[in-house]
């Protein structure tokens, strides 16, 4: 009898230990994939966050070289070409004599032109300089009335016409002012070193373009 009531204990004994081992088993097993799962999400995010926070390339901005075209607005105003008087300051050719000019301006850039005039009398000159034109100034503004001034330096080459064609370094300063949006006056001092220092008194009015 009592043989019979210790085997039902050792058989209640082993399947009590078998069903904590599996009962073990199964929340370590249960454990270890919430462990990976865990893992595998944060290195998902990782990698997002690294995604996410990559610089994007910079992108060097290139500085483009200023285009040449002929007849373009400067910052001094518009191209235009004209006639005028010229007052001689000290010479021997028509640059420092009373004369006829004919005047002109080319833009080139925005701010630089090509301005070719000639001076016509017994020994005709052509001026040939290129200039730095600099913006338009204001210079009075009386409410009704406003007088603004675009001034401009350069240099080129003189050339002077007769007997003989002497070239000769050019020096030029002057004010362009507009008048209208078809007209620009226009004072110039022209140095000219022909075979003499040369100067000239330049005034006159241009029809824009």
């Amino acid at each position: 009898m009592k043989s019979k009531f210790l085997q039902k204990i050792v058989i209640l004994f082993s399947l009590a230990t078998g069903i904590f081992s599996l009962t073990n088993s199964s929340a370590t097993a249960q454990t270890i994939s919430n462990k990976a799962a865990d893992l595998q999400i944060s290195t998902n995010s990782t990698l997002e966050n690294t995604t996410t926070s990559s610089p994007e390339p910079t992108v060097i901005a290139q500085e483009t070289a200023p285009t040449i075209s002929p007849g373009t607005a400067t910052r001094g105003g518009p191209s235009y070409i004209g006639v005028g008087g010229n007052i001689g300051l000290g010479g021997d050719t028509a640059l420092s004599e009373g004369a006829f000019s004919v005047i002109s301006k080319i833009g080139l850039t925005r701010n630089f032109s090509l301005r070719p005039s000639a001076v016509i009398g017994d020994n005709t000159v052509f001026l040939i300089p290129v200039t730095v034109d600099f913006p338009v100034e204001s210079v009075t503004d009386t409410g009704t009335q406003r007088i603004s001034v675009a001034p401009y330096l350069g240099a080129g080459v003189a050339i002077a016409t007769g007997d003989d064609t002497d070239v000769g370094f050019l020096l030029t300063g002057g004010v362009d002012v507009p008048i209208s949006t078809q007209f620009t006056a226009n004072a110039a001092i022209n140095v000219g070193f022909i075979d003499d220092t040369e100067v000239g008194l330049s005034l006159g009015v241009g029809y824009n373009f």
